[in-house]
């Protein structure tokens, strides 16, 4: 019997969804997929190309989300039930987005972050089974309501994240890393309805594509937005 997985539809953006004059990027997918070394590779290119970046991450980008990030992802702190883990996440990203995200785009800058609300619909929404409106809803609430003009999914197949992060990463698994592969791809499939709902917002790429390749792509989707004036 194939497995029912819960449509994660993206509503309409609300009037914030983009203020300011700079550039709201960011990468989702897997755990395993290459989000950080494609941010860390956009962030560079741009900066070369006279861009101001500002590189992020969540959880975390303020003291407080890198504090919640280590209770929500690192062992040792207990069992965290799907209700206290989603709200971890919502938390940090409401600090994140009014302390760093707000001012930095009011600024004119190109923000790259890696992880953004998508990630909550899939690993809390449709992984955990809260419910994907539930938790879009809970997260706009805390962003108040700004949504990326880009979303990049790097998108990669349950064992091939699994392959990557025993390669990369040495000290062992962070707890949602450590997940089953059924886990990992019931967010896989909320990840790909999520970008499906909304193509013109998403650039959806093969994980397994090689760096440069990748890079090349993900640098002519954001150029094409600035020439059309996007975040300008």
């Amino acid at each position: 019997m194939s497995q029912q997985h819960e449509d994660p539809r993206t509503p309409e953006p609300s009037p914030s969804a983009h203020p300011g004059p700079g550039l709201f990027v960011v990468f989702e997918g897997g755990d395993g997929a290459g989000k950080s070394t494609q941010a860390a590779r956009l962030a560079e290119a741009l900066d070369a190309a006279g861009e101001t970046v500002l590189q992020t991450r969540e959880p975390g980008g303020t003291p407080i989300g890198e504090k919640l990030r280590s209770l929500v992802l690192d062992h040792g702190h207990g069992p965290v039930d799907p209700r206290t883990e989603a709200l971890l996440f919502a938390a940090a990203r409401a600090a994140h987005v009014e302390q760093v995200i707000l001012p930095a785009l009011a600024s004119g800058q190109v923000v790259v972050c890696d992880r953004y609300i998508d990630s909550s619909v899939a690993y809390q929404g449709v992984g955990r089974g809260l419910g994907a409106e539930d938790v879009l809803g809970l997260n706009r609430w805390a962003t108040q309501g700004l949504l990326p003009h880009l979303t990049v999914l790097l998108d990669v197949a349950a064992e091939d994240g699994r392959r990557r992060r025993t390669v990369r990463d040495a000290g062992g698994a962070d707890r949602l890393e450590a997940e089953p592969d059924d886990f990992h791809t019931r967010n896989r499939r909320a990840f790909l309805d999520l970008a499906a709902a909304d193509p013109e917002r998403y650039l959806v790429l093969d994980a397994g594509l090689g760096v440069d390749e990748l890079a090349a792509s993900v640098l002519a989707r954001v150029s094409g937005l600035r020439s059309a004036g996007a975040g300008a």
